[in-house]
């Protein structure tokens, strides 16, 4: 509790600016309410029941608190009787609110509609930043999006509205970004239908990716499940200087963790390296964890997240953070499943790539590593925005690059993009100058929307299959990812290092040592980037850009017609049956990676994502089939044909026949999209084996009624032939911890039998029972 006179001095303070009017009684015995965001002046942060619950299971377990365990376990349903073991038991959560990108957001509004509730139990809002094709530049792309998705942003708007769901219209800008300057604060539980959604952990909140369906769970005010997650701390000493930036601690971090050393885990940043630290350049660290697999990540709250509610309007929340920081930083002798020690002293700018964010180099190596390896060194294209890398402060150190080129007579020799990360950022580096620098230097400014970080980009300096090297400030980079060229050698790195490239055309330029030639003839070299952190004057709104949703929407139409090709209502999946899975055909053997991007497609087919049936005809078309070495090709056991992996699945489901699909390490690893468990569930598919499975998609694999299974012995794979059939019995004794058994039928007669693993618990072998969570959601209802 904070001093009494400290009270009364905030108080006085909130009455002498007429924030809000409050009985000087009621606020000494108690502390005041503030609101979580502007936008919900009525929805409050309650650091008292976090307080309390950390007391409860600390008083359990005896021991000090990591600070992930401390928000998460502070969010427990019932704190008291929750089982609670790291990396094993799953814990049930009342998170603090949903928020929704507009690709995802429309199977998760539709699953929503489908479970008959009136209205949206949590705060929750939809952010319109995926459907934005980059073509020609940011007012030009974003009128032909909102024409071109008028239906899907109709349906959002109205749906929103009807729902109790705020929306953030196309312009808005990233989700991620906008979630960090509105609605994060240290302490919250969030989760967010976008792989990146930990973005927020730069502002000390617990914010993690899921799917649609996990989504309707916290909408529908039902108690949300999540794997008790280990912590692995990383303990940062020294620090930031020159040309290293936030984006080289994750950058590090991916080469020592790979992109399933996460898995299973919370990144927990700690230490006195974290003060030289910006809020937002921690939000950069935590939005790249995704590609490690990690659960989520976060820092503990220290004056730069201060500073920056500050500056985004919230001191209120701030100064309420202030009272309650013990529980908001880790306590003094907390334990970690994994320590890792970073000094930022010594960190030295890193570029990942390409084809997987976890292929570290430093960026001084990366010339002759490419060399070496025969990727091209000239760079076609430099790329700097997106969710991991638009701040005030990313786009004044790019700034800070490209001015002294400038003055040198100097601009890129590559393409340069520029993707501001929300209409506050675009209109405050436009009134701040930092734009039109960009601009001057070659750069085109373009929407504030997702863009080429996820595929859409119309990209026309290339054609599918040249061979060529981009650089961007991204986070992901797989191939054909940006562009849909598998020939494009993408490489991630900060903005700074980003422009520094682009002004010299080539991976062979060190900026930490190497000179430019300047149009005089003199040779120089660039200093090291230094920007504000945030803006001195306020931040410049911009344009209005968020929708209310009224207080009572029940009124409110929602159109999806019947002959869209956009928008589709769902149907029920069926209930099994209550018998093992008998003589399954294996549509696909996956040979290596195989991402979500590589199960269901983005670019092109992101304006599907409102319909099912359509966007399943992307299932599987990246995976490589082990049996021919090629995307897209499989035999069709019944005709022995070669086709497509949809038709395949079509035909199979047509006659009757149930499919299995066999995977290989880190199975779904990148974006949450849970098209990628809709889709083989609506073509038929029953069960996906493999050796391992990222954790989004193996929990949308289970809320959409499939089996995520793993090979007890993981060399079992080679066992399985893609002519083989497969049986999963054990089915009527399915139970928590209890392998099931495969048999394998070879074509010759032989069988064999192996034994597989799985993660299911109680609550989620329901969901299999019932056909969905969904399903299973609506059979509590009825009941």
């Amino acid at each position: 509790m904070a001093p009494y006179c400290v009270l009364v001095a905030r108080l006085q303070q909130a009455l002498s600016k007429g924030i809000r009017c409050y009985h000087v009684a009621p606020v000494l015995c108690q502390r005041a309410k503030v609101a979580m965001s502007h936008f919900e002046p009525n929805e409050y942060i309650n650091y008292e029941v976090l307080e309390k619950n950390i007391n409860i299971v600390r008083k359990r377990l005896d021991r000090p608190l990591t600070l992930s365990e401390k928000i998460v376990y502070g969010h427990l349903d019932d704190p008291a009787k929750q089982d609670i073991e790291r990396g094993k038991t799953y814990l049930r959560l009342r998170p603090d609110r949903v928020a929704m990108q507009d690709a995802t957001a429309q199977m998760a509004m539709l699953q929503f509609i489908s479970s008959g509730l009136p209205r949206v139990a949590v705060p929750s809002t939809i952010h319109c930043d995926h459907l934005i094709e980059a073509q020609l530049g940011a007012e030009k792309d974003l009128r032909r999006a909102k024409d071109i998705n008028q239906e899907v942003y109709n349906f959002l708007a109205t749906s929103g509205a009807k729902y109790g769901v705020g929306f953030w219209k196309p312009g808005s800008g990233i989700i991620h970004q906008i979630i960090l300057e509105n609605y994060a604060y240290p302490g919250v539980l969030l989760i967010g239908t976008d792989s990146h959604t930990p973005n927020g952990g730069g502002l000390g909140g617990i914010c993690i990716g899921v799917g649609g369906a996990d989504a309707v769970d916290v909408m529908a005010g039902i108690p949300w499940e999540l794997k008790c997650p280990k912590v692995i701390g990383i303990k940062l000493t020294g620090q930031l200087s020159g040309w290293s930036s936030p984006k080289d601690v994750i950058l590090k971090v991916a080469g020592v963790l790979t992109v399933k050393g996460g898995t299973g885990a919370i990144i927990e940043y700690h230490g006195p390296g974290v003060d030289s630290i910006s809020c937002t350049g921690m939000a950069t660290i935590c939005n790249m964890g995704a590609e490690i697999g990690a659960t989520t990540s976060l820092f503990p709250y220290n004056h730069r997240m201060k500073k920056y509610l500050s500056k985004t309007g919230r001191a209120e929340i701030a100064a309420l953070a202030d009272e309650f920081q013990e529980h908001l930083v880790p306590d003094s002798g907390c334990e970690y499943d994994q320590l890792i020690e970073i000094n930022l002293s010594e960190l030295k700018p890193h570029i990942n790539g390409p084809f997987t964010p976890d292929l570290a180099n430093p960026v001084a190596d990366i010339g002759t590593v490419a060399e070496k390896e025969g990727w091209p060194v000239d760079i076609r294209v430099g790329l700097i925005g997106s969710c991991t890398n638009s701040s005030y402060e990313d786009m004044g150190r790019a700034a800070a690059v490209a001015k002294q080129a400038l003055k040198h007579g100097l601009k890129c020799r590559s393409q340069f993009t520029v993707t501001p990360g929300s209409e506050q950022i675009r209109a405050t580096i436009e009134r701040d100058g930092y734009a039109r620098i960009l601009r001057d230097v070659g750069g085109v400014v373009l929407a504030n929307a997702c863009g080429p970080c996820i595929g859409q980009w119309d990209r026309k300096d290339i054609k599918k299959g040249e061979k060529n090297t981009i650089v961007t400030s991204y986070n992901r980079n797989f191939t054909g990812r940006n562009d849909a060229n598998p020939e494009t050698h993408a490489f991630v790195t900060s903005p700074e290092i980003v422009t520094a490239l682009a002004i010299a055309g080539t991976l062979k330029f060190n900026p930490e040592t190497d000179f430019l030639t300047g149009a005089d003839g003199k040779n120089f070299k660039l200093e090291a980037p230094d920007a504000d952190e945030l803006p001195t004057l306020e931040f410049d709104p911009g344009q209005d850009t968020y929708q209310y949703p009224p207080k009572d929407g029940s009124g409110q139409h929602v159109d999806v017609s019947p002959t869209s090709q956009r928008l589709q209502f769902l149907d029920p999946f069926d209930k099994w049956d209550g018998k093992d899975l008998e003589d399954m055909l294996i549509l696909i053997k996956v040979k290596g990676k195989c991402t979500t991007d590589h199960i269901s497609a983005a670019g092109p087919w992101l304006k599907f994502r409102g319909h099912l049936d359509n966007i399943s005809n992307n299932l599987l078309i990246g995976a490589i089939n082990v049996e021919n070495g090629k995307a897209n090709s499989v035999r069709n056991a019944l005709t022995q044909e070669f086709g497509p992996v949809p038709d395949t699945a079509r035909y199979y489901k047509k006659n009757g026949i149930k499919w299995v699909v066999i995977g290989d390490e880190n199975y779904g690893e990148g974006s949450s999209r849970e098209h990628a468990a809709l889709e083989p569930r609506h073509l038929g598919g029953r069960a996906i084996i493999t050796k391992s499975f990222a954790r989004i998609h193996e929990t949308n694999l289970k809320k959409q009624g499939l089996l995520p299974l793993t090979f007890a012995d993981p060399a079992d794979y080679n066992k399985i032939h893609p002519v083989d059939k497969l049986s999963i019995v054990g089915l009527a004794d399915f139970a928590p911890g209890k392998p099931l058994k495969c048999i394998i039928k070879h074509p010759n007669g032989s069988q064999e039998t192996i034994m597989l693993n799985h993660t299911f618990n109680e609550t989620q072998i329901e969901w299999f029972q019932a056909g969905s969570a969904l399903n299973r959601m609506k059979e509590l209802q009825h009941h």
